[in-house]
C-alpha cells in the first residue's frame, strides 16, 4: 500500500486507488506541507485536493516526457472529437 506524499509535483502518474478501481492517470499540481492538488484525466478532467497520507493501492508507472507528449497528443485530439452539437430544427 502507497500514498500520495510518495508522489512527486509537476509528474504524471498511472495509479490504482483501490484494488478494484479502474487505473488513472493522474499529475501533481500543487504541493502544501500536508496535501497535493491532483488532476486526474479520464472522459473528463477533474482536479481535486488528496492528503499526503491517503491511501493508494499502486503506483503503475511514473510516465516519462516521451509519454506524457503522447497521450497529450491522443487527449487533446479526442476532446475535440466530443465537441460537437446536434442541430435543432
Amino acid at each position: 500500500m502507497y500514498s500520495y506524499a510518495l508522489l512527486e509535483k509537476n509528474c504524471y502518474y498511472l495509479i490504482q486507488e483501490k484494488e478494484q478501481d479502474p487505473i488513472s492517470l493522474i499529475k501533481v499540481n500543487l504541493e502544501t506541507d500536508h496535501c497535493l492538488y491532483v488532476s486526474r484525466y479520464g472522459d473528463a478532467t477533474t482536479v481535486e485536493w488528496k492528503k499526503k497520507v491517503d491511501p493508494i493501492f499502486d503506483i503503475l508507472e511514473l510516465l516519462g516526457d516521451d509519454k506524457v507528449k503522447d497521450w497529450e497528443s491522443i487527449y487533446n485530439d479526442n476532446q475535440g472529437s466530443f465537441n460537437y452539437e446536434e442541430d435543432e430544427d
